[in-house]
């Protein structure tokens, strides 16, 4: 028999503090800062953003996620055997312990199934789905909880309202498990180094200090190009391998990061915007959780329905990108 991986279960968790342009507008401006909604919505559709709480780490907003996946796929927690967690903002400054490690140990695992985290930003997520596609085709791994998990509200300064404005916290998970019947119909994944310094956090520990800003670091109209030009190619590069055309998708859910982004890549695929799942607006850029956050608000709705094709694609630091095509 030929396997298959299909995702059975979504989940998504937002931390409870809801941060407006409004609230955030009238924070800066205690510093001296000056913004205002209208700038922020002009330029990237983003009206709020939510921010975790002191204490709330990734770990703690992906398990949220990661138990209604569970809750869906009507799986236990030991049933799973493999959780990737793809994050920017690991719970650990080392990046170990791997923060899926934590989240196995949050969901009360007990099974020692494998565990590791994927970290290419903001396209974090596909990657993920991408390794638990080939895990689960090769007969290795059966059931893999995939979560996307950030908390940049940690990482931005809030001196640069160019970049704190768009980012905020929230987690997204999926259930992937073997199956007969085609699921992941495509993935695609593609990097170029030589964008390194676009996006990034630029520190480094020297002698146990940390020797840089710390802050997030994105060169806006650089990032802005480079995105609208390669998410176009790698959804062609996906819906060829599956031998589809874009007429065949039937949501397509970009990486949620600016409406302008994300508009622009639909237009080029010829899909009208009704058939694009937005959340940015009220999430802003999660990362690695945007895109799973908004499959799930679409699947909870009943917009995104069993049987329906959805292109999943996102861009990140590194410079990387990728594209998943599904069968739900």
């Amino acid at each position: 028999m030929t396997l298959y991986s299909k995702i059975i279960g979504t989940g998504s968790y937002l931390p409870q503090r809801r941060v407006s342009n409004e609230d955030l507008t009238a924070q800066l401006a205690a510093q001296g800062i000056e913004t205002s909604d209208e700038w922020i919505v002009s330029r990237s559709g983003i009206s709020a953003r939510h921010y975790a709480a002191d204490g709330e780490l990734s770990s703690d907003l992906a398990a949220n996620a990661a138990r209604k996946a569970l809750e869906m796929a009507d799986l236990e927690p030991d049933q799973i055997d493999l959780v990737i967690v793809a994050s920017s903002t690991p719970d650990f400054y080392g990046s170990f312990p791997s923060t899926a490690c934590i989240v196995q140990r949050k969901l009360g695992m007990h099974n020692n199934s494998a565990a590791f985290d994927v970290q290419a930003v903001c396209s974090g997520f596909v990657y993920a789905v991408s390794v638990a596609d080939a895990f689960i085709k090769s007969g290795a791994h059966k059931n893999v909880l995939v979560v996307g998990a950030e908390v940049f509200s940690r990482i931005l300064n809030f001196q640069d309202r160019t970049t704190c404005v768009l980012f905020g916290d929230g987690a997204g998970a999926i259930v992937m498990t073997a199956s007969s019947e085609p699921g992941i119909l495509a993935t695609k994944l593609h990097a170029d180094g030589r964008h390194a310094d676009i996006l990034s956090v630029p520190a480094n520990l020297a002698g146990g200090a940390l020797a840089g800003s710390g802050f997030l670091f994105m060169d806006g109209p650089a990032v802005f190009k480079l995105a609208v030009s390669v998410l176009e190619q790698v959804a062609h590069e996906a819906l060829a391998h599956a031998a589809m055309l874009p007429s065949d998708i039937d949501w397509l859910i970009p990486h949620q990061a600016n409406l302008r982004i994300m508009k622009s890549t639909a237009k080029k695929l010829g899909l009208p915007m009704e058939k694009m799942v937005v959340t940015v607006d009220q999430h802003g850029n999660t990362s690695a959780a945007s895109i799973p956050l908004a499959l799930d608000i679409a699947v909870r709705d009943g917009r995104v329905k069993k049987g329906d094709n959805v292109m999943m694609e996102g861009v990140g630091g590194g410079f990387t990108w990728g594209a998943v095509l599904a069968r739900m």
